[in-house]
């Protein structure tokens, strides 16, 4: 195995990856991004043995350069147009309304 990394090194990962997270623009994604890499790097805090350290480590490097080429997927994919909860509300509203009325309109 490789050294293992400095304390430098995994707060430089774990900022790098936090950093990638908030590239991506769906809010979901994005969170469960922090999400994941938080708790991952809060349950290996304990670490102790070199060998699992380093182990780790390249685990992280490994789901960086994943995340990197997600968010660029996502972003290439991504939706033009940003829909707020105000719209999505509205278009509820609309979809409520025309179901009512087509309800109402088999009655008659």
């Amino acid at each position: 195995m490789a050294s293992t990394p400095s304390p430098g090194e995994i707060l430089s990962l774990f900022r790098s990856l936090l950093k990638t997270a908030s590239k991506f623009s769906d809010y979901s994604i994005r969170e469960y991004m922090k999400r994941r890499t938080i708790d991952a790097f809060r349950d290996n805090k304990t670490l102790s043995d070199p060998n699992t350290v380093c182990s780790a480590f390249i685990d992280g490097k490994t789901q960086l350069e994943i995340e990197r080429r997600q968010s660029i997927v996502f972003s290439l994919y991504a939706p033009k147009r940003r829909t707020s909860w105000k719209s999505r509300a509205v278009d509820v509203k609309r979809a409520v309304l025309f179901m009512w009325v087509c309800v109402s309109g088999e009655k008659d």
